[in-house]
């Protein structure tokens, strides 16, 4: 392709972007593809000439499109937001063009010098206090664009670690090395925290202490300093703790006010993680959750969530930005420029030795939503998460376990978790609205977050009547039948017959994982994995086969594939063998030929497969 072919096949992507977008409504938002899907698609290896660029163009539609989840449409309501805007994309496609690597000032000035002025622009947007800014003439500290918040968390360790290890060196005499050291390191965060403070911890090779979380799902401050206290006494050094404004599972909130003083009194790094709500805090009424900013050594958020500036886009401060070039500095000659020392070189803020030039996008949004039209788009958001949760208290039959904050709500069913996570099984399975679940304390939720800037009042009333009508259709089928057999937990199986080993296994369903018998059935090629457990439980399993044809069919595939599989890929129709079979009775399996005829379980069993 050449650039006069590019320019026609540019306006041609371009169009179909836009009716990609205006037209997303029609689409499933969530796809149907097995994994996998792809391989049917296209050939094995790639080709040996090079294909003209219609070929090209219309397997977007045959191969990409059948197998995305459509993050933009209206009806997405997992996760949290990945927006996108045509002044966004404009900005990407123009740093693209240019491809410049902004590792140091001298290698694009125009890519570092830009990503200063948004980083202040930003930052003054949501009230940070100075010590983050560039501009302070004084000021250590000043904002970078990280890649994700994932990797803004472990940055942060990383420069916190580093100056615990300079801290400890010059308080004692002892020569230490590194490794030793490091190995006494201790953070902390929630037990609600992401799951990506969890990895930072894990490739730091330090340490990390889940703190609990009162009934708001805040981090309890007692815990935190009893856990701090223990610490200490076994040797060990305090000096990370990563607070959470906005959390993944219910939007919660950690208290700064609360945690700040206790960390500045044991020299802990704090960073906040608001990832999500971060966004928010460019409006005055958010800003309450802010207080105590002024105790943290660094803080994120995303304005590729929330912000209407696509992937990747994090916003990262710090007050003290030498903890970084402590940490990340190199210095080889090839590197060096006449302003070395002059002027920032963001190489030494980051992981990465270079960047991409995401400082675009960012100031292409700014300057044409403005602050005003950003804050009512959060706003938006906000207002249509309340009418949903109006809609939730409306009808008796579901709760809303934890308080609603900003576009986040969530809720379940009354009762069990697992009725609430075949709801939300049945939901993704339909594909007309997406949704994931959260675990609160052991009670398994739905998150319902507004994600699409799409999204209008009738999409949510549109969205809560498919909620309703699947769950009313769910609660009629898991009405238990008169006569049916009575479920047999694991405790009461295993007592039963001590010679059944377990499994569990999450399939779709993590908080009630499914039971099989793991002693004879775990990996296996599949010409031995159904004959050993045909073997083990005898005529039971050729008498379930016999009663469900469509549980023969499927034995019979599984039997006859030259696929190797764990069972978790088979888990649902396991599942509907166990399901019909009766562990805690000693009859033959004549005797139970003649009750089993009349059992209604089957279904409510053979329903669930559909969903599966």
């Amino acid at each position: 392709m050449d650039w006069v072919e590019y320019r026609t096949a540019g306006k041609l992507m371009v169009d179909y972007i836009a009716d990609y977008m205006e037209n997303i409504r029609d689409r499933r938002v969530f796809p149907s593809v097995k994994p996998g899907y792809m391989r049917d698609l296209v050939p094995d290896l790639a080709p040996e000439e090079g294909e003209p660029w219609s070929t090209i163009f219309t397997d977007i539609e045959k191969v990409i499109m059948p197998g995305v989840t459509h993050w933009q449409s209206p009806q997405m309501h997992a996760y949290f937001p990945a927006l996108n805007s045509p002044v966004s994309l404009l900005g990407d496609m123009l740093s693209d063009a240019i491809n410049c690597l902004g590792f140091t000032w001298a290698s694009s000035p125009a890519c570092t010098e830009l990503e200063l002025i948004v980083m202040d622009w930003l930052g003054k947007m949501i009230n940070l206090p100075d010590d983050f800014l560039h501009t302070r003439p004084d000021s250590m500290g000043g904002g970078v664009i990280q890649t994700t918040a994932s990797e803004a968390t472990f940055v942060a360790l990383l420069a916190a670690r580093t100056e615990a290890l300079r801290k400890y060196r010059a308080m004692v005499d002892e020569e230490f090395e590194d490794a030793e050291l490091n190995r006494r390191l201790v953070a902390y965060c929630s037990d609600q925290a992401h799951s990506s403070v969890e990895k930072a911890g894990l490739i730091g090779l330090v340490k990390m202490r889940y703190i609990e979380t009162n009934d708001d799902l805040s981090m309890r401050v007692d815990c935190l300093i009893e856990t701090i206290e223990q610490d200490q006494q076994q040797g060990l050094i305090p000096f990370f703790l990563c607070a959470t404004l906005g959390t993944t599972g219910a939007c919660a909130f950690d208290n700064l006010t609360e945690i700040g003083p206790i960390c500045v009194a044991q020299d802990i790094w704090i960073h906040v993680d608001a990832a999500y709500a971060g966004t928010a805090f460019i409006c005055p009424e958010f800003r309450k959750w802010m207080n105590g900013i002024e105790f943290a050594s660094s803080f994120a958020f995303n304005p590729s969530k929330w912000m209407m500036v696509h992937f990747d886009c994090t916003a990262m401060w710090v007050k003290n930005s030498q903890s970084l070039h402590r940490t990340f500095n190199v210095d080889p000659l090839y590197l060096k420029h006449e302003n070395s020392g002059l002027a920032v070189d963001y190489m030494h803020w980051q992981i990465s030795l270079s960047k991409r030039f995401r400082a675009l996008k960012l100031w292409f949004v700014l300057r044409n939503f403005g602050i005003k039209g950003l804050q009512e788009h959060v706003r938006q958001g906000v207002r249509l998460a309340g009418l949903f949760q109006d809609q939730i208290t409306l009808d008796p039959r579901f709760e809303i376990p934890s308080a609603r904050h900003l576009g986040l709500v969530v809720f379940r069913l009354k009762g069990d978790n697992q009725l609430t996570e075949k709801l939300l099984k049945r939901l993704n399975s339909e594909g007309k609205i997406h949704c994931v679940p959260a675990s609160l304390k052991g009670i398994y939720v739905i998150r319902f977050t507004v994600t699409s800037h799409q999204t209008n009042e009738q999409d949510i009333m549109s969205d809560w009547k498919i909620i309703q009508e699947t769950a009313t259709a769910l609660i009629n089928m898991f009405k238990t039948p008169s006569g049916a057999r009575k479920t047999i937990n694991l405790a009461e199986a295993k007592k039963l017959r001590p010679d059944f080993g377990t499994s569990l296994l999450l399939s779709n369903s993590p908080m009630t994982p499914k039971v099989v018998n793991g002693s004879f059935v775990a990996i296996f090629e599949n010409n031995e994995v159904v004959p050993e457990f045909v073997r083990h439980l005898g005529n039971s399993l050729k008498l379930v086969a016999k009663q469900s044809p469509e549980l023969r069919r499927r034995i019979k595939g599984l039997m006859l594939t030259n696929k190797q599989y764990s069972l978790d890929s088979r888990i649902d129709l396991m599942n509907s063998i166990m399901a019909n079979l009766d562990l805690t009775s000693t009859e033959t399996p004549k005797q139970r030929r003649s009750e089993s005829s009349e059992d209604k379980g089957d279904a409510i069993q053979e329903e669930e497969e559909k969903c599966s």
